[in-house]
């Protein structure tokens, strides 16, 4: 995301737990793209950090918010860290709510401004063997749907980008196989061009089909397939469970 707005002239403000990789993105573009950066490293699993983030960009005329940080697990619930998941809800869903919150009312004040919150095609249904994660997604795409309809007579665009797999540190973060990963750029490009159209975007041919190909199923049976294909994901982890189908009465 970072390179495609540097790409189109903007400035930006990178933010992630490791300042180094943050430094070194940031002298990157303003080397190629002549554009300028403010780096703030931060672990945002807290309401603190989060105040901290805000707080060092008070100061910026600020446009655009976009929620990239995230993280996820794979694998059945019960032999998950619980702490872990309930880190994940933090940066997830406690993170975005915050800077979305206060974003939509600083820009909803300039009568302008863009704020994009990553989804996910897991997002549309529960997902067995990455359960939770899945249900953060939900509730980032039903938050960017209610907003999107809230801010827009406030000259505020909002949109949910939700794409499949991405070639990022993610999977190895989850422990997760992905074949079939978009690479970032695209994912970026697509989402920011939708901007200002929809209230949501899906990126890449596998999200769009699976759209299209799971709309005929029932809920459970559309839970069941996507079950399938996180099985497919998660198949080296010696705990994953074969799924069965099983019919809501």
């Amino acid at each position: 995301m970072a390179l495609c707005l540097a790409q189109r002239g903007l400035n930006v403000v990178l933010v992630a737990r490791r300042r180094s990789l943050l430094e070194d993105l940031s002298a990157e573009l303003s080397e190629n793209y002549k554009i300028q950066t403010r780096v703030i490293d931060a672990d945002l699993t807290g309401n603190a950090a989060v105040e901290g983030v805000l707080s060092a960009i008070n100061d910026l005329e600020i446009g655009l918010f976009i929620a990239c940080a995230g993280f996820g697990t794979a694998g059945r619930l019960i032999d998950s860290d619980i702490e872990q998941e309930l880190n994940m809800l933090d940066v997830n869903c406690r993170t975005v709510l915050m800077m979305s919150h206060y974003f939509g009312r600083r820009f909803a004040n300039q009568r302008r401004g863009g704020i994009v919150l990553m989804s996910s095609l897991l997002a549309f249904q529960g997902v067995p063997l990455s359960a939770n994660y899945a249900a953060t997604k939900a509730y980032i795409q039903s938050l960017a749907e209610g907003i999107y309809m809230e801010l827009l007579p406030l000259g505020v665009d909002v949109i949910a980008s939700a794409p499949g797999p991405i070639h990022t540190g993610f999977a190895t973060r989850a422990n997760m196989k992905m074949s079939l990963a978009l690479k970032p750029a695209s994912v970026a490009q697509a989402t920011l061009d939708a901007l200002g159209k929809r209230a949501t975007v899906r990126p890449g041919w596998l999200s769009k089909f699976l759209e299209v190909s799971l709309t005929i199923l029932p809920r459970w049976g559309r839970v069941r397939a996507m079950g399938q294909v996180m099985k497919g994901m998660t198949q080296h982890q010696s705990s994953s469970p074969n799924l069965t189908s099983v019919e809501p009465v």
